[in-house]
This record gives structure tokens, sequence and C-alpha cells, in this order.
């Protein structure tokens, strides 16, 4: 298996971590979301950032101590300052489909409410998951070195005919 092989794999497991963490966060979202839509009098929006809010604190736990507990934990105020910005975007953006929904066109009936949410969630979360795993939860250069500094390594061997074990 090549290097690049290694790196898609490395790739795709960041993904189904981030997917795990993002998809028990959609899940606290909607049931907040909808919880508060139930037993309060809130605007469907501002229901909606509280919920985002929520979603928010749970999923930094999910992708600090899960998805990217392997990546670089010094400098946790500029983590968090980050964090909390590119959450702040992704809100916007989650809420922003819902508003225009909701108010532009009239949208407002609990499933159309449900299915924009979800839909300005799915929107946010290409954001999101570029931004987290490029700018707040930075890899460390060491480990991602030497991960690569063995995969050529064993490259070199298997091409040398060595017996790699």
């Amino acid at each position: 298996m090549g290097h690049g092989a290694s790196r898609l794999r490395r790739f795709a497991h960041e993904v189904a971590k981030f997917g795990a963490v993002g998809g028990a966060g959609v899940l606290v979202n909607l049931l907040v979301f909808n919880l508060v839509r139930h037993v309060t009098d809130l605007q469907v929006v501002r229901a909606s950032v509280i919920a985002t809010v929520v979603a928010t604190v749970f999923n930094y736990i999910g992708y600090r101590y899960f998805t990217y507990r392997d990546r670089d934990k010094t400098g946790r105020t500029r983590e968090m300052t980050l964090f909390l910005l590119f959450s702040a975007v992704g809100l916007v953006i989650e809420n922003g489909v819902l508003y225009v929904a909701t108010y532009g066109f009239d949208w407002n009936t609990p499933l159309q409410n449900n299915i924009f949410k979800f839909l300005g969630i799915g929107a946010a979360t290409l954001l999101r998951f570029w931004s987290y795993r490029t700018w707040v939860f930075r890899a460390l250069p060491s480990r991602e070195a030497v991960a690569d500094a063995e995969a050529e390594a064993v490259l070199e061997r298997e091409g040398a005919g060595q017996r790699v074990p």
C-alpha cells in the first residue's frame, strides 16, 4: 500500500470520526430545537440558535476528546477562539437557511422547520469540517512526519526485496 493510500485511509478515518461526533451533534441540535419549540413560545430562529449553541458545546467536547484527540493541545485559548469564530459562522449559515425559508418563503410548519434546520446544518458542516481540521485542531507536524517516514521506510524495504514483518 502506497503513501497516498495511507494518507487516504487516515483521512477516511478522520471523516468517520468527525461524522460520528457530528451525527450525534445533529441529534442533540434537533432534539433541543424541537424541545425548545414545544415548551416555549420562542420564534423558530431563536429556538434554533439556542439549539445550535447547545450542539456546538457538545460537538467541541466530542471533537477535542475523540475526533482530534491526537492533535496539538497547546494553545487552547487560540483553539477555543478559532472554534467559536468558525462555529459562529456556521451558526449564521445554519440559521440563515432556516430564516430565509421561514420568513422569506413562509415555510413555517414544524416539518418544514426541521427540514430547513437540517439543510442548514448540512451546509454549515462543510465549513466546519474544513475549518476545524485546518485551523482549529492543528495536526502535530512531528506525528505526521513520523508516520510518513515510517510508511516511506516500509515502501523502500519492500522495493529492495526485504521482507517486511
